[in-house]
């Protein structure tokens, strides 16, 4: 046996000499991110142990000499040999984690599924005509629900007050499923077996009873008199959190086990609300356009606008619906982890001191904004996108993607001197310490190329040019932070989109919350999901051909 010492959380756990750091870290509940699943190529678990320490830990994957020589590794490729000290590194833990929690909604009139009726001096709740449970006395001004947006990378969870229809509190974290495995692919390859499939649906569940647990404290609501909760979100984490095996979604002809439009007990899911309590899973238009979108065209009203309107939820999975005289389109592309500063050499979350703002002024200065106005440290997903957009803009970087040769161009001075490798290979430097490389701006252009080339089949499943869409709305906590100017100057979106564009927030959550408060819309969106034509992009012969011109700036 042997002592891990962590020392940030001052925990120390004892392990089996050859336990692998990570697997020693996840049994004690300290955070250490490994969104590969340990496969030992993000290099996001990297952790430093004392120099004079080495010869007690077996090293399957060093790093670069100059990070080993000071004692950093990787705590998936680390075996445990003897006594250790381990450091986790702060940005490991996204404690300041930006999350969106609102987003674009409508006048929703109180109609919950949820009710009670006090007569005899018993109070009796129902779920429609099913009788769930009885109390003693007048209870019915006590009647409350949960509503939970289950993102790729986030959770969004409120409490609401089902007799007035008002949210009471709200808090946000970070999906741990992420520490895991960061896409939605990953997941579903991990979840397809019965251990995996537990991993994953008790990892969520234990943090969305936290949050609940939280936010009970924070607006004074007992747990006991939270009826129902809304699970919100894509069709992957949907499946996970109903604890049904995903397996068929990872596989042609990529078809759910679960379809929504249904409850499951709490109680049952490990979920802690009432123990008579029921979770509702909003309708499901496809393997991978979920309950999240169906809740959006809810929030934003997409069916009922009179004009042609574009809806793009941007984030890991880039999901977007077509509307058009009330006819719904829908698809969804793998944009991948890097809007969520994955596979970035500098990459981090959206927490403090990630690089949130970046401008290029006529005088060829740089002005950068940090969330929290902390010291510069990373790069954040909106942040990564501002760059790229502004040296797109700036002829920094050209069409195809290539940082221009500073020798020859007629770049000003100040962004020549810029223009410096990193490792050897060519970068750009933000500040010190901080740069953006040639392999992130790849990263960026096969998310971007995905996202355009789905809006692109998108709109020619309708039959529309990118001039006649009259409104273009950016949905999802990640899409919030962006700006108009840098999805154009990049390229993801088509230039006659310029002023048109509007960022509408977290529609998953606020989408949810309607189908919380009033029972008519699940009813109405369960109807209107059968009628959207879902776009298949793995169906198009030429959609590879499509991606590869979407590609270029």
């Amino acid at each position: 046996m042997a002592n891990v010492r962590f020392i940030r959380e001052n925990i120390v756990q004892t392990a089996d000499k050859g336990d692998r750091l990570l697997d020693v870290a996840r049994e004690c509940g300290v955070v250490i991110e490994s969104p590969c699943n340990a496969g030992g190529t993000c290099g996001k678990c990297k952790v430093k142990i004392d120099p004079k320490q080495l010869d007690r830990v077996l090293v399957k994957k060093p790093l670069p000499p100059d990070e080993a020589g000071q004692g950093y590794v990787l705590a998936c490729m680390t075996e445990v040999l003897g006594d250790v000290d381990v450091t986790t590194l702060s940005g490991q833990k996204n404690k300041t984690l930006k999350i969106v929690s609102e987003g674009q909604s409508f006048e929703v009139t109180p109609d919950s599924a949820v009710m009670k009726a006090y007569r005899d001096g018993v109070t009796r709740v129902y779920a429609g005509e099913t009788l769930l449970c009885e109390e003693k006395g007048d209870t019915t001004d006590r009647l409350y629900g949960l509503v939970v947006d289950i993102g790729t990378t986030t959770l969004v969870a409120a409490v609401v007050d089902l007799n007035k229809g008002r949210e009471l509190a709200t808090c946000s974290a970070l999906n741990p499923q992420s520490l895991y495995a960061q896409d939605v692919l990953s997941r579903i390859k991990i979840a397809s077996d019965e251990e995996g499939l537990q991993e994953m649906h008790d990892a969520v569940t234990k943090e969305i009873n936290r949050m609940a647990a939280e936010l009970c404290v924070s607006s004074g609501v007992p747990s006991e008199n939270i009826y129902e909760a809304v699970f919100s979100g894509n069709t992957t984490m949907i499946h996970l959190a109903a604890k049904i095996n995903p397996y068929s979604l990872g596989q042609f002809p990529y078809t759910p086990q679960l379809y929504g439009s249904c409850h499951f007990p709490a109680e049952t899911l490990g979920v802690n609300i009432s123990r008579y309590g029921l979770v509702y899973f909003p309708p499901i238009i496809s393997a991978y356009v979920g309950p999240d979108i169906t809740s959006g065209i809810l929030a934003s009203q997409l069916h009922r606008r009179p004009d042609t309107t574009l809806f793009v939820d941007i984030g890991t999975n880039g999901e977007m619906a077509i509307g058009k005289n009330g006819a719904l389109s829908a698809t969804s592309t793998a944009a991948g982890p890097a809007f969520e500063g994955m596979n970035i050499t500098f990459g981090m979350r959206a927490s403090n001191g990630a690089i949130e703002y970046f401008e290029i002024t006529r005088d060829a200065d740089i002005v950068i904004r940090t969330i929290g106005d902390a010291a510069p440290v990373g790069i954040c997903g909106s942040g990564l996108l501002d760059i790229v957009g502004e040296l797109v803009a700036n002829k920094v970087i050209d069409k195809n993607g290539r940082f221009v040769k500073p020798e020859g161009s007629d770049l000003p001075e100040k962004l020549k001197a810029r223009l410096t490798p990193y490792q050897g290979k060519p970068a750009f430097r933000l500040v010190d310490e901080v740069y953006l490389t040639q392999k992130d701006i790849r990263q960026v252009q096969l998310a971007k190329g995905a996202v355009r080339a789905g809006i692109e089949y998108l709109m020619s499943s309708q039959g529309v040019r990118a001039r006649e869409v009259g409104s273009v709305l950016i949905a999802g906590s990640f899409g919030y932070h962006l700006r108009a100017k840098s999805l154009l100057n990049i390229g993801m979106l088509p230039e006659e989109f310029e002023g048109r564009i509007s960022f509408i927030g977290n529609t998953s959550q606020s989408g949810g919350k309607a189908f919380l408060m009033n029972r008519g819309y699940r009813r109405e969106m369960e109807a209107l999901v059968k009628t959207i034509s879902v776009i298949e992009l793995s169906t198009y012969e030429d959609f590879d051909k499509l991606f590869v011109k979407c590609l270029g700036f």
